[in-house]
């Protein structure tokens, strides 16, 4: 399989060759939960998500020692049409506070023993205003693309991306009406907190945006190209080399998961080595996880974003594998079955 790209063409090979889960772990992984010291199926959804992880792994018996949670931060240029309300410079801002260990995130990632990366994609760059044609060319998406790629640890078993900047859910919110249709409204939230006419303006937005890149609609790679942002391809970029590498992965809100919407537009069953953290409370977030068939571990009425929601699912799949792989046998316990 191809390690690296320097095209689209290149990174569209390596979505066309993915390696899909270990069925034997699968398989193993199962007999194993039906020996475990608890009823049959007692442990609901955490006895399915421990069979997938075991899968992606090739262990039938694995734990979750070291997660990584990379966030990513890029402007748009879209901003400048007023779709948020909070200004550019927020988008600097809030790396710095990563850097310092002061976000949500940072707090969420220490609590799973989460290693924590950051990386600013020339925030000194906008990409250009969607609303007049493509946000990038695609010398600048497949940087993006390579940065995320590269961001991945190659020692890491659980793998959540995050993201940071202003005007994104402006960006996600056209990437899912090209994916999917329908009406801008039925697409755009609140984002920074925009309500009553900077509400529908900002739908108008949307509208104009996914118009002006209407050739766009039936290439998953090229509607993230098109309507995206450098932070958006970064979490693609890193979600694949996830699947490259086996690491399972959980999505986090609506911003992440458009980008993940691209991949899977783009080739059926990329996402299969995801799961999708939280149902956030931003606008079309449940409708876009209901698109991709992903339901959510959690659903907290969160809306922050920057990997937050998916951070804290980290606890829901360690308290899974630690069930299932630290949990004794009924012959090791020496406890009879039923």
């Amino acid at each position: 399989m191809r390690q690296d790209f320097t095209t689209l063409s290149e990174f569209s090979e390596i979505l066309q060759g993915l390696p899909g889960p270990d069925d034997k772990a699968v398989t193993a992984a199962k007999a194993r939960d039906g020996q475990l010291t608890k009823p049959p199926g007692a442990l609901g959804r955490l006895e399915d998500l421990a069979a997938w992880y075991c899968g992606w792994r090739g262990d039938p018996q694995p734990m979750i020692d070291a997660p990584q949670v990379i966030i990513f931060a890029g402007n748009h240029g879209v901003t400048a049409q007023g779709v948020s309300a909070f200004p550019a410079d927020v988008t600097a801002q809030m790396v710095a506070n990563f850097e310092a260990g002061g976000a949500a995130v940072n707090q969420l990632a220490k609590l799973a023993g989460a290693r924590m990366d950051v990386h600013a994609l020339e925030l000194d760059t906008p990409t250009a205003d969607m609303t007049e044609g493509p946000a990038m060319s695609e010398q600048e998406v497949v940087a993006a693309l390579r940065t995320g790629w590269q961001a991945v640890d190659s020692k890491a078993d659980l793998l959540v991306v995050g993201e940071m900047g202003i005007g994104n859910t402006t960006a996600a919110s056209a990437i899912a009406l090209a994916l999917f249709g329908g009406e801008a409204s039925d697409w755009t939230g609140r984002g920074t907190g925009v309500e009553g006419e900077a509400l529908r303006h900002k739908a108008e937005v949307v509208a104009r945006a996914v118009e002006a890149n209407s050739s766009c609609k039936t290439d998953g790679l090229e509607i993230l190209r098109c309507l995206g942002g450098r932070e958006l391809a970064a979490m693609a970029g890193a979600m694949v080399r996830a699947r490259v590498l086996r690491i399972p992965l959980i999505l986090d809100g609506f911003i992440c998961t458009a980008a993940a919407a691209c991949l899977e537009k783009a080739q059926k069953g990329a996402l299969d080595h995801a799961v999708a953290g939280h149902r956030s409370a931003e606008g079309a977030h449940d409708k876009l996880l209901k698109s991709l068939d992903k339901d959510p571990l959690l659903a907290l009425n969160m809306r922050l974003g920057e990997g937050s929601g998916a951070g804290l699912a980290i606890n829901i799949l360690k308290g899974a594998l630690a069930c299932h792989s630290g949990m004794s046998t009924f012959a090791e316990a020496g406890v009879s079955e039923g």
